[in-house]
Protein backbone atom coordinates (compact mmCIF):
# COMPACT_ATOMS: atom_id res chain seq x y z
CA UNK A 1 0.00 0.00 0.00
CA UNK A 2 1.29 3.53 -1.20
CA UNK A 3 1.11 5.67 1.71
CA UNK A 4 0.60 9.63 -0.29
CA UNK A 5 2.90 12.72 0.83
CA UNK A 6 0.49 15.36 2.61
CA UNK A 7 1.23 19.17 1.01
CA UNK A 8 3.65 21.26 3.05
CA UNK A 9 1.97 23.26 5.37
CA UNK A 10 2.29 27.19 4.45
CA UNK A 11 4.66 28.96 7.12
CA UNK A 12 3.06 30.78 9.77
CA UNK A 13 4.15 34.37 9.45
CA UNK A 14 4.82 36.52 12.59
CA UNK A 15 6.24 40.07 12.71
CA UNK A 16 7.99 39.50 15.65
CA UNK A 17 9.95 36.30 14.01
CA UNK A 18 12.99 37.53 10.98
CA UNK A 19 12.69 34.26 9.12
CA UNK A 20 9.13 35.49 8.20
CA UNK A 21 10.35 38.72 6.53
CA UNK A 22 12.93 36.32 4.94
CA UNK A 23 9.95 34.16 3.64
CA UNK A 24 8.12 37.71 2.13
CA UNK A 25 11.43 38.41 -0.32
CA UNK A 26 11.39 35.29 -1.15
CA UNK A 27 7.74 34.75 -2.21
CA UNK A 28 6.93 38.42 -3.17
CA UNK A 29 9.66 39.78 -5.25
CA UNK A 30 6.74 42.48 -6.53
CA UNK A 31 6.40 43.95 -2.94
CA UNK A 32 10.23 43.79 -2.16
CA UNK A 33 10.77 45.93 -5.33
CA UNK A 34 7.82 48.39 -4.00
CA UNK A 35 9.43 48.29 -0.71
CA UNK A 36 13.04 48.87 -2.11
CA UNK A 37 11.96 51.63 -4.22
CA UNK A 38 10.31 53.03 -1.35
CA UNK A 39 13.98 52.83 0.97
CA UNK A 40 16.08 54.35 -1.62
CA UNK A 41 14.04 57.60 -1.86
CA UNK A 42 12.95 57.93 1.94
CA UNK A 43 17.00 57.46 2.20
CA UNK A 44 17.66 60.31 0.56
CA UNK A 45 14.65 62.22 1.73
CA UNK A 46 16.10 62.71 5.31
CA UNK A 47 19.59 63.83 3.02
CA UNK A 48 16.71 67.36 2.03
CA UNK A 49 15.47 67.94 5.34
CA UNK A 50 19.06 68.34 7.03
CA UNK A 51 20.33 70.18 4.28
CA UNK A 52 17.23 72.57 4.02
CA UNK A 53 17.00 73.23 8.15
CA UNK A 54 20.81 73.86 7.60
CA UNK A 55 20.79 76.34 4.94
CA UNK A 56 17.70 78.12 6.88
CA UNK A 57 19.82 78.62 9.94
CA UNK A 58 22.27 80.19 7.33
CA UNK A 59 20.17 82.24 5.80
CA UNK A 60 17.79 83.46 8.68
CA UNK A 61 18.76 81.76 11.60
CA UNK A 62 15.55 81.76 13.02
CA UNK A 63 13.36 78.80 14.45
CA UNK A 64 10.13 80.21 12.64
CA UNK A 65 12.05 79.95 9.66
CA UNK A 66 12.61 76.01 10.25
CA UNK A 67 8.49 75.86 11.31
CA UNK A 68 7.91 78.02 7.81
CA UNK A 69 9.86 75.22 6.09
CA UNK A 70 7.77 72.27 7.62
CA UNK A 71 4.36 74.24 7.20
CA UNK A 72 5.32 74.56 3.80
CA UNK A 73 6.12 70.69 3.61
CA UNK A 74 2.93 70.04 5.51
CA UNK A 75 -0.07 71.99 3.76
CA UNK A 76 0.26 69.89 0.32
CA UNK A 77 -1.85 66.86 2.29
CA UNK A 78 -4.16 69.54 3.63
CA UNK A 79 -4.84 71.11 0.36
CA UNK A 80 -4.36 68.80 -2.34
CA UNK A 81 -5.11 65.37 -0.24
CA UNK A 82 -8.59 65.10 -1.90
CA UNK A 83 -7.58 65.14 -5.19
CA UNK A 84 -4.71 62.89 -4.26
CA UNK A 85 -7.16 60.28 -2.64
CA UNK A 86 -9.38 60.15 -5.51
CA UNK A 87 -6.36 59.91 -8.57
CA UNK A 88 -5.32 56.68 -6.38
CA UNK A 89 -8.30 55.31 -6.72
CA UNK A 90 -9.25 56.21 -10.47
CA UNK A 91 -5.68 56.50 -11.90
CA UNK A 92 -2.77 54.25 -12.65
CA UNK A 93 -1.16 53.51 -8.92
CA UNK A 94 1.85 52.96 -10.80
CA UNK A 95 2.25 55.78 -13.00
CA UNK A 96 1.33 57.86 -10.50
CA UNK A 97 4.24 57.09 -8.45
CA UNK A 98 7.07 57.30 -11.12
CA UNK A 99 5.36 60.82 -12.38
CA UNK A 100 5.76 61.91 -8.77
CA UNK A 101 9.49 60.86 -8.51
CA UNK A 102 10.79 62.31 -11.58
CA UNK A 103 9.17 65.84 -10.85
CA UNK A 104 10.68 65.89 -7.39
CA UNK A 105 14.17 65.07 -9.41
CA UNK A 106 13.53 68.89 -10.81
CA UNK A 107 12.32 69.93 -7.93
CA UNK A 108 14.98 69.37 -5.92
CA UNK A 109 17.48 70.18 -7.74
CA UNK A 110 16.20 73.69 -7.83
CA UNK A 111 17.68 74.39 -4.11
CA UNK A 112 20.92 74.38 -5.50
CA UNK A 113 20.26 77.85 -7.26
CA UNK A 114 19.68 79.14 -3.77
CA UNK A 115 22.06 81.43 -2.04
CA UNK A 116 20.99 84.98 -0.79
CA UNK A 117 18.54 85.50 2.47
CA UNK A 118 16.39 87.02 -0.31
CA UNK A 119 15.40 83.82 -1.74
CA UNK A 120 14.58 82.41 1.38
CA UNK A 121 10.83 81.93 0.06
CA UNK A 122 12.05 79.96 -3.02
CA UNK A 123 13.14 77.19 -0.12
CA UNK A 124 9.22 77.60 0.62
CA UNK A 125 7.90 77.48 -2.53
CA UNK A 126 9.84 74.43 -3.54
CA UNK A 127 9.04 72.50 -0.54
CA UNK A 128 5.32 73.10 -1.41
CA UNK A 129 5.95 71.55 -4.82
CA UNK A 130 8.09 68.77 -3.30
CA UNK A 131 5.74 67.78 -0.49
CA UNK A 132 2.64 68.10 -3.36
CA UNK A 133 4.16 65.51 -5.16
CA UNK A 134 4.58 63.23 -1.91
CA UNK A 135 1.10 64.08 -1.51
CA UNK A 136 -0.35 61.98 -4.59
CA UNK A 137 2.59 59.56 -4.59
CA UNK A 138 1.94 57.95 -0.82
CA UNK A 139 -2.03 57.28 -1.21
CA UNK A 140 -0.76 55.51 -4.39
CA UNK A 141 1.78 53.39 -2.52
CA UNK A 142 0.27 52.64 0.49
CA UNK A 143 -3.23 51.49 -1.51
CA UNK A 144 -1.25 49.29 -3.83
CA UNK A 145 0.36 47.58 -1.15
CA UNK A 146 -2.82 45.43 -0.01
CA UNK A 147 -2.91 44.47 -4.08
CA UNK A 148 0.41 43.03 -3.77
CA UNK A 149 0.11 41.30 -0.31
CA UNK A 150 -1.73 38.66 0.67
CA UNK A 151 -4.08 39.17 3.83
CA UNK A 152 -1.83 37.18 6.16
CA UNK A 153 1.60 39.43 4.76
CA UNK A 154 0.11 42.84 5.22
CA UNK A 155 1.01 42.72 9.26
CA UNK A 156 4.77 41.80 8.00
CA UNK A 157 4.49 44.27 5.19
CA UNK A 158 3.76 47.38 7.53
CA UNK A 159 5.93 46.52 10.22
CA UNK A 160 8.54 46.20 7.92
CA UNK A 161 7.39 49.57 5.90
CA UNK A 162 7.37 51.16 9.23
CA UNK A 163 10.34 50.06 10.42
CA UNK A 164 12.50 50.74 7.32
CA UNK A 165 10.97 54.13 6.88
CA UNK A 166 12.35 54.64 10.77
CA UNK A 167 16.24 53.04 9.74
CA UNK A 168 15.84 55.30 6.53
CA UNK A 169 15.21 58.27 8.71
CA UNK A 170 17.70 57.31 11.64
CA UNK A 171 20.60 56.30 8.75
CA UNK A 172 19.73 59.12 6.23
CA UNK A 173 19.26 61.84 8.84
CA UNK A 174 22.65 61.13 10.50
CA UNK A 175 24.80 60.55 7.26
CA UNK A 176 22.88 63.55 5.85
CA UNK A 177 24.02 65.58 8.77
CA UNK A 178 27.50 64.47 8.70
CA UNK A 179 27.23 64.94 4.82
CA UNK A 180 25.71 68.19 5.36
CA UNK A 181 28.69 69.19 7.79
CA UNK A 182 31.67 67.70 5.99
CA UNK A 183 30.55 68.26 2.30
CA UNK A 184 28.01 71.04 2.62
CA UNK A 185 24.55 70.97 1.99
CA UNK A 186 24.47 71.15 -1.85
CA UNK A 187 26.05 67.46 -1.37
CA UNK A 188 22.89 66.41 0.70
CA UNK A 189 20.49 67.88 -2.41
CA UNK A 190 22.26 66.15 -5.46
CA UNK A 191 22.11 62.71 -3.25
CA UNK A 192 18.55 63.23 -2.41
CA UNK A 193 17.25 63.78 -6.35
CA UNK A 194 19.92 61.02 -7.09
CA UNK A 195 17.40 59.21 -4.65
CA UNK A 196 14.08 59.96 -6.34
CA UNK A 197 15.61 59.01 -9.98
CA UNK A 198 16.41 55.48 -8.69
CA UNK A 199 13.05 55.18 -7.24
CA UNK A 200 11.33 55.44 -10.97
CA UNK A 201 13.56 53.62 -12.52
CA UNK A 202 12.56 50.58 -10.02
CA UNK A 203 9.07 51.30 -10.07
CA UNK A 204 8.66 51.60 -14.04
CA UNK A 205 10.00 47.69 -13.34
CA UNK A 206 7.15 46.76 -11.20
CA UNK A 207 3.84 44.78 -12.27
CA UNK A 208 1.45 46.10 -10.23
CA UNK A 209 -2.62 44.89 -10.78
CA UNK A 210 -4.95 46.67 -11.82
CA UNK A 211 -6.84 48.34 -8.78
CA UNK A 212 -10.86 47.30 -8.54
CA UNK A 213 -13.04 50.27 -9.79
CA UNK A 214 -16.81 50.74 -10.17
CA UNK A 215 -18.25 50.56 -13.70
CA UNK A 216 -20.24 53.71 -14.34
CA UNK A 217 -21.98 55.09 -17.29
CA UNK A 218 -20.70 57.96 -19.09
CA UNK A 219 -18.03 60.43 -16.83
CA UNK A 220 -19.28 63.51 -16.18
CA UNK A 221 -17.54 66.90 -14.92
CA UNK A 222 -17.97 66.27 -11.82
CA UNK A 223 -16.16 62.53 -12.32
CA UNK A 224 -13.48 64.32 -13.98
CA UNK A 225 -12.85 66.73 -11.14
CA UNK A 226 -13.23 63.71 -8.05
CA UNK A 227 -15.89 65.19 -6.65
CA UNK A 228 -18.82 62.49 -7.03
CA UNK A 229 -15.29 60.22 -5.95
CA UNK A 230 -14.83 62.85 -3.03
CA UNK A 231 -18.42 62.67 -1.77
CA UNK A 232 -18.57 58.83 -2.03
CA UNK A 233 -15.75 58.45 -0.14
CA UNK A 234 -16.99 60.20 2.89
CA UNK A 235 -19.95 58.76 2.85
CA UNK A 236 -18.01 55.53 3.61
CA UNK A 237 -16.10 56.86 6.11
CA UNK A 238 -19.24 58.35 7.84
CA UNK A 239 -21.05 55.06 7.73
CA UNK A 240 -18.22 52.76 9.00
CA UNK A 241 -17.51 54.58 13.12
CA UNK A 242 -14.01 52.42 13.47
CA UNK A 243 -12.60 53.43 9.93
CA UNK A 244 -13.32 56.89 11.38
CA UNK A 245 -11.91 56.67 14.42
CA UNK A 246 -8.27 54.88 12.98
CA UNK A 247 -8.61 57.85 10.30
CA UNK A 248 -7.84 60.25 13.21
CA UNK A 249 -5.24 58.50 15.16
CA UNK A 250 -2.08 59.91 13.38
CA UNK A 251 -4.24 62.85 13.81
CA UNK A 252 -4.08 62.84 17.52
CA UNK A 253 -0.25 62.60 17.85
CA UNK A 254 0.03 66.01 15.36
CA UNK A 255 -1.50 67.71 17.98
CA UNK A 256 1.68 67.91 19.51
CA UNK A 257 3.86 67.68 16.09
CA UNK A 258 5.92 70.93 16.93
CA UNK A 259 8.16 68.80 18.50
CA UNK A 260 9.81 68.05 15.49
CA UNK A 261 10.31 71.83 15.21
CA UNK A 262 12.10 71.38 18.62
CA UNK A 263 14.41 68.75 17.84
CA UNK A 264 16.04 71.31 15.63
CA UNK A 265 16.31 74.20 18.19
CA UNK A 266 17.35 71.85 20.93
CA UNK A 267 20.06 69.76 18.66
CA UNK A 268 21.26 73.61 17.09
CA UNK A 269 20.83 76.14 19.90
CA UNK A 270 19.72 74.59 23.18
CA UNK A 271 22.49 72.19 23.01
CA UNK A 272 25.79 73.66 21.40
CA UNK A 273 26.58 72.03 18.13
CA UNK A 274 29.89 70.11 18.67
CA UNK A 275 29.20 68.15 15.16
CA UNK A 276 29.47 71.02 12.66
CA UNK A 277 25.96 72.56 11.62
CA UNK A 278 23.31 69.62 11.19
CA UNK A 279 25.55 67.32 13.30
CA UNK A 280 23.16 67.37 16.50
CA UNK A 281 19.75 67.90 14.65
CA UNK A 282 21.21 64.55 12.65
CA UNK A 283 21.26 62.73 16.05
CA UNK A 284 18.06 63.57 17.16
CA UNK A 285 16.27 62.51 13.91
CA UNK A 286 18.56 59.25 13.96
CA UNK A 287 17.06 58.43 17.07
CA UNK A 288 14.07 59.12 16.36
CA UNK A 289 14.50 56.56 13.84
CA UNK A 290 15.65 53.83 15.66
CA UNK A 291 13.03 54.46 18.62
CA UNK A 292 10.48 54.16 15.69
CA UNK A 293 12.03 50.95 13.86
CA UNK A 294 11.88 49.63 17.23
CA UNK A 295 8.32 50.31 18.76
CA UNK A 296 5.88 48.46 16.73
CA UNK A 297 7.85 45.23 16.61
CA UNK A 298 8.18 45.44 20.62
CA UNK A 299 4.33 46.05 20.70
CA UNK A 300 3.66 43.25 18.54
CA UNK A 301 5.07 41.35 20.66
CA UNK A 302 4.63 42.65 24.13
CA UNK A 303 0.55 42.99 22.96
CA UNK A 304 0.06 41.10 20.12
CA UNK A 305 -0.72 40.85 16.63
CA UNK A 306 -4.79 40.70 17.04
CA UNK A 307 -6.84 43.69 16.00
CA UNK A 308 -8.09 44.42 19.29
CA UNK A 309 -4.46 43.85 20.43
CA UNK A 310 -3.17 46.30 18.31
CA UNK A 311 -6.20 49.19 18.99
CA UNK A 312 -5.13 48.30 22.99
CA UNK A 313 -1.10 49.48 21.88
CA UNK A 314 -2.14 52.59 20.27
CA UNK A 315 -4.08 54.12 23.44
CA UNK A 316 -0.94 53.10 25.49
CA UNK A 317 1.59 54.79 23.18
CA UNK A 318 0.42 58.28 23.36
CA UNK A 319 0.90 58.12 26.88
CA UNK A 320 4.55 56.82 26.29
CA UNK A 321 5.39 59.67 23.92
CA UNK A 322 4.19 62.10 26.57
CA UNK A 323 6.37 60.89 29.42
CA UNK A 324 9.26 60.67 27.10
CA UNK A 325 8.78 64.09 25.88
CA UNK A 326 8.26 65.92 29.57
CA UNK A 327 12.15 64.17 30.16
CA UNK A 328 13.26 65.06 26.99
CA UNK A 329 11.96 69.04 27.45
CA UNK A 330 14.36 69.31 31.21
CA UNK A 331 17.41 66.72 29.42
CA UNK A 332 20.68 68.23 30.77
CA UNK A 333 22.35 66.95 27.54
CA UNK A 334 22.33 65.96 23.92
CA UNK A 335 23.07 62.23 25.34
CA UNK A 336 19.96 62.57 27.55
CA UNK A 337 17.64 63.95 25.06
CA UNK A 338 18.57 61.61 22.35
CA UNK A 339 17.77 58.80 25.16
CA UNK A 340 14.34 60.81 25.47
CA UNK A 341 13.43 61.14 21.85
CA UNK A 342 14.08 57.37 21.43
CA UNK A 343 11.68 56.63 23.86
CA UNK A 344 9.08 59.17 22.63
CA UNK A 345 9.09 57.43 19.14
CA UNK A 346 8.79 53.51 20.06
CA UNK A 347 5.29 55.44 20.92
CA UNK A 348 4.98 57.41 17.74
CA UNK A 349 5.46 54.80 15.30
CA UNK A 350 3.32 52.28 17.34
CA UNK A 351 0.35 54.82 16.32
CA UNK A 352 1.55 55.11 12.61
CA UNK A 353 2.05 51.75 12.02
CA UNK A 354 -0.94 49.85 13.65
CA UNK A 355 -3.70 52.06 12.50
CA UNK A 356 -2.21 51.94 8.74
CA UNK A 357 -2.49 48.01 9.51
CA UNK A 358 -5.55 48.22 10.87
CA UNK A 359 -7.46 50.29 7.94
CA UNK A 360 -5.08 48.33 5.15
CA UNK A 361 -6.93 45.46 6.83
CA UNK A 362 -10.25 47.39 7.12
CA UNK A 363 -11.23 49.27 3.90
CA UNK A 364 -12.13 48.27 0.65
CA UNK A 365 -9.19 48.52 -2.43
CA UNK A 366 -11.33 50.90 -4.23
CA UNK A 367 -11.89 53.69 -1.10
CA UNK A 368 -8.67 52.98 0.10
CA UNK A 369 -6.81 55.69 -2.18
CA UNK A 370 -9.17 58.79 -0.51
CA UNK A 371 -9.15 57.05 2.93
CA UNK A 372 -5.78 57.40 3.21
CA UNK A 373 -5.92 61.00 1.58
CA UNK A 374 -7.82 62.20 3.73
CA UNK A 375 -5.63 60.39 6.86
CA UNK A 376 -2.91 62.77 5.62
CA UNK A 377 -5.10 66.24 5.27
CA UNK A 378 -6.24 65.89 8.38
CA UNK A 379 -3.06 65.04 9.93
CA UNK A 380 -0.86 67.68 7.96
CA UNK A 381 -3.53 70.07 8.76
CA UNK A 382 -3.37 69.95 12.66
CA UNK A 383 0.45 69.46 11.98
CA UNK A 384 0.56 72.59 10.28
CA UNK A 385 -1.42 74.66 13.46
CA UNK A 386 1.05 73.04 15.98
CA UNK A 387 4.38 73.53 14.16
CA UNK A 388 3.27 77.12 13.22
CA UNK A 389 2.30 78.31 16.83
CA UNK A 390 5.50 76.06 17.81
CA UNK A 391 7.76 78.60 16.07
CA UNK A 392 5.34 81.96 16.68
CA UNK A 393 5.80 81.08 20.50
CA UNK A 394 9.73 80.38 20.28
CA UNK A 395 9.78 84.00 17.61
CA UNK A 396 8.62 86.00 20.47
CA UNK A 397 10.51 84.52 23.22
CA UNK A 398 9.54 81.65 24.90
CA UNK A 399 12.07 79.15 26.74
CA UNK A 400 12.30 76.63 24.28
CA UNK A 401 12.46 74.13 27.36
CA UNK A 402 9.13 75.00 28.30
CA UNK A 403 7.84 74.81 24.88
CA UNK A 404 8.68 71.64 24.36
CA UNK A 405 7.27 70.22 27.85
CA UNK A 406 3.38 72.26 26.74
CA UNK A 407 3.54 70.20 23.81
CA UNK A 408 4.86 66.81 25.79
CA UNK A 409 1.54 66.85 27.60
CA UNK A 410 -0.84 67.60 24.96
CA UNK A 411 0.55 63.78 24.07
CA UNK A 412 -2.30 62.83 27.32
CA UNK A 413 -5.47 64.32 24.98
CA UNK A 414 -5.72 62.30 21.98
CA UNK A 415 -4.77 58.90 24.26
CA UNK A 416 -7.51 59.87 26.90
CA UNK A 417 -9.91 60.27 23.70
CA UNK A 418 -8.43 57.01 22.47
CA UNK A 419 -9.08 55.10 25.83
CA UNK A 420 -12.78 56.69 25.83
CA UNK A 421 -13.73 55.61 22.46
CA UNK A 422 -12.42 52.02 23.06
CA UNK A 423 -14.90 51.72 26.08
CA UNK A 424 -17.62 53.18 23.94
CA UNK A 425 -17.47 51.31 21.33
CA UNK A 426 -17.05 47.89 23.64
CA UNK A 427 -20.05 49.02 25.41
CA UNK A 428 -22.49 49.50 22.16
CA UNK A 429 -21.01 46.17 21.47
CA UNK A 430 -22.05 44.00 24.75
Amino acid sequence: MSLKSSPPKPQMLSVSDWRSYVTLFKTNPRFSRLWLAGVISQFGNWFNYIAVFVLLQQLTGSGMAVSWFLIAKFIPSTLAGPAAGVAADRFSRKTIMIACDLLRVAIVLCFLLISRKEQVWVVYTLALAQETMWTFADPARRASIPNLCRPEELNLANALGGATWSIMLAFGAALGGFTTARFGWRTAIVMDAATFLISAVMIMGLALPRQSRDKKEQPTPADYLGLADLREGLHYVARHRQVGALLLVKSGWALSGGILVMLTVFGEQVFAAGHGQGGNSGILYSVRGIGAALGPLLAWRFFGESRPAMSRAIGISFFVASVSYIFFSQAPTLAWAALFVFCGHLGGAVQWVFSTTLLQKLVEDRFRGRVFAAEMAFLTLILSLSTYFTGAALEHGADPRSVALRLALLFMLPGLAWMLYRRMAAASST
